[in-house]
């Protein structure tokens, strides 16, 4: 295969909608969709991608039933609990992005040991948004650049959109060449808003629970069929 993205980010939705289909509770959905995270990593790690980004909580989700949030909260650290291990042998560095302190402190703690467990592997990056918001974000970064201008850290007249980048929450990471999204909904959900300005973007209409390696294979085969332009 040629042309493989070095970096895909996905809109995982559609947990609740395949629950509800199936006269399940909502977090029935979000236990099963912790499965496709397992197939996409695999399948992202199959084909050669190098960085795989998931949407998992946006700054938006806080709005949702309070056992539910605290439900998937449990369900992350069930899985920090049994995957940093195997991250860490398979040569995955842990990341994440986001309004971390406004987090559960476990979650901090569980995160911030798994991290700092696989931040010297190289081979593969799992990138999770967490309490993240594409406008947030944006903020966080002009209130950066205006402390940094007010202590003279930082000419105004030098700020392009490099400098700008540097200032965001993934400066260290590529923009992504792909973003999925499932469930068929066509909008981006205040993802990655900055930089997704160029990627290309697959929807499919399957569900989250039922996206499998073979999807992402899919969506991957519909990205090398594209001619990326950036605008030229």
């Amino acid at each position: 295969m040629s042309s493989i993205p070095k970096h895909i980010a996905i809109i995982m939705d559609g947990n609740g909608r395949w629950a509800k289909k199936r006269g399940l509770p909502k977090i029935a959905g979000h236990h099963a969709g912790a499965k496709s995270v397992e197939e996409a990593i695999t399948a992202a790690r199959e084909a050669g991608v190098k960085i795989l980004t998931l949407y998992a909580f946006s700054t938006e989700n806080w709005s949702r039933p309070k056992h539910e949030v605290a439900a998937l909260f449990k369900l992350l650290e069930d899985y920090i609990d049994r995957k940093a291990n195997d991250l860490h042998k398979n040569g995955i560095r842990l990341s994440v992005i986001g309004r971390l302190e406004g987090l559960p402190e476990g979650v901090c703690k569980k995160l911030a040991a798994a991290m700092d467990k696989t931040r010297n592997n190289g081979s593969f990056m799992l990138n999770l948004a967490l309490n993240y918001g594409g406008r947030a974000e944006i903020v966080d970064a002009v209130r950066k650049i205006v402390s940094d201008c007010r202590e003279q850290k930082l000419k105004a007249d030098l700020i392009d959109e490099a400098v700008f980048s540097s200032y965001l929450y993934t400066k260290d990471i590529p923009d992504p060449d792909l973003l999925i999204r499932t469930s068929g909904e066509m909008r981006v959900s205040n993802f990655l808003l900055w930089q997704i300005s160029y990627s290309e973007i697959y929807v499919t209409k399957k569900l989250w629970p039922d996206f499998r390696k073979g999807d992402l294979k899919k969506a991957i085969a519909e990205y090398q069929k594209r001619e990326r332009r950036y605008g030229g």
